[in-house]
C-alpha cells in the first residue's frame, strides 16, 4: 500500500497532504498561507479542505494576532487511527527513508515518535556506517523534520548493547507502534538477544 492508496481512499491529493502535515505534527498550529507554501497547494484548495476537516471536527481554528490557525483536534473521535496510517504509509514512502535505503551500508532504520505519533526518546533509529552530518543534511531536506531526534549506532555497538539488554535499545525495539523500514541484521538481532 502506498500513497497512491491514500489519495484513492481520501479522494483528494491537497486533503491528504493536510491530512498527513496535522496527524504527523499534532503539536503545531498554521495560518493558510504557511500550509500553501508548506504542501505547494494553491490557497483556495487549502481552504476548501481545512473547512471540510473543521467541518468534521478533525482540526480545530482559533484567532491570534489578526490570523487564523489551524491545528489537528486530538480529541476526535478517529484521531488515533488516522494517525497511526498516515504515520506508516506516508512514512514509509517518505524521502528520508527513500534516501537512506539508497545506501548499502544502513542495516536498519526504524521510525518512532513523531514519524509514527508515539511518545519516543528517539524519533529514527539508524544502525550501520552512517555519518551524522550527512543524516542531519538529509533531515534538512525536509522541513517538517528539522526537530527530529536520532540515534545511530554502528553495527557492532547496536548488536553489543542489545545483547546487554540495554533499555535503550530494548524499549525502542520492541514497541509494536514503531516502524522497521530497513532490517537486513533480523538473524543477528535474534541471537544478540538468545545469548
Amino acid at each position: 500500500m502506498s500513497s497512491t492508496v491514500l489519495k484513492a481512499l481520501f479522494s483528494s491529493q491537497t486533503r491528504v497532504k493536510l491530512l498527513s502535515t496535522f496527524l504527523l505534527h499534532p503539536e503545531q498550529e498554521y495560518f493558510i498561507r504557511e500550509l500553501t507554501r508548506l504542501l505547494n497547494e494553491q490557497i483556495n484548495s487549502i481552504r476548501r479542505e481545512l473547512e471540510n476537516l473543521r467541518r468534521i471536527g478533525l482540526v480545530k481554528a482559533r484567532h491570534r494576532n489578526r490570523k487564523k490557525y489551524y491545528r489537528v483536534d486530538s480529541e476526535f473521535v478517529l484521531y488515533s487511527e488516522l494517525k497511526s496510517i498516515f504515520a506508516k504509509e506516508i512514512q514509509a514512502d517518505s524521502p528520508i527513508v527513500a534516501s537512506l535505503k539508497k545506501l548499502s551500508s544502513v542495516k536498519l532504520v526504524l521510525l518512532a515518535g513523531i514519524f509514527v505519533g508515539t511518545e519516543s526518546k528517539v524519533d529514527l533509529l539508524v544502525v550501520g556506517d552512517v555519518k551524522k552530518e550527512m543524516l542531519e543534511a538529509l533531515l534538512l531536506q525536509d522541513p517538517t523534520l528539522k526537530n527530529v531526534k536520532y540515534s545511530i549506532f554502528t553495527e557492532g555497538d547496536f548488536l553489543y548493547r542489545l545483547s546487554l539488554r540495554d533499555r535503550f535499545i530494548s524499549e525502542i525495539l520492541n514497541d509494536p507502534r514503531h516502524l522497521l523500514v530497513i532490517n537486513t541484521l533480523q538473524q543477528e538481532i535474534d541471537e544478540a538477544v538468545k545469548r
